[in-house]
């Protein structure tokens, strides 16, 4: 349950673009990815969310690790997990391992998906609302 007046705190978790394979995303290299998720992350800063930016590793040990470190130091309402975490086949296990530690070190965190960075506030309020 989110306190009245207080702002609920979001985590993003993303693959970080240099651990992304471009050779299948002919329209998309590693300088444009960054400023797009910049400019996300600039959007979100003003908004009614806390949000805490999470940008991980494509190795399903090292992205566990990170996100359980974060758990364990922080509490956050809501998780949203890019696209190029879940929708890429080749990262399958490093997405069930994330989901898999979230809901151990989380239990009750909500969660909300994003189609691209600039689709993160809306899904972020999408999970609010239904809160």
């Amino acid at each position: 349950m989110i306190e009245p007046g207080v702002r609920p705190r979001a985590l993003t978790v993303g693959l970080r673009p240099q651990a992304m394979d471009y050779s299948r995303l002919p329209d998309l290299d590693e300088t444009q990815l960054t400023a797009r998720i910049a400019a996300a992350n600039d959007a979100l800063r003003d908004t009614e969310f806390d949000i805490t930016p999470c940008l991980i590793s494509a190795s399903p040990d090292e992205a566990e690790t990170e996100i359980r470190t974060l758990l364990a130091d922080q509490r956050f309402d809501f998780v949203m997990i890019g696209g190029a975490v879940r929708a890429l086949p080749g990262h399958t296990v490093l997405f069930e391992r994330i989901i898999n530690a979230v809901v151990e070190a989380a239990p009750g965190i909500r969660f909300c998906f994003n189609t691209s960075p600039e689709t993160t506030l809306d899904a972020l309020r999408r999970v609010s609302a239904s809160a």
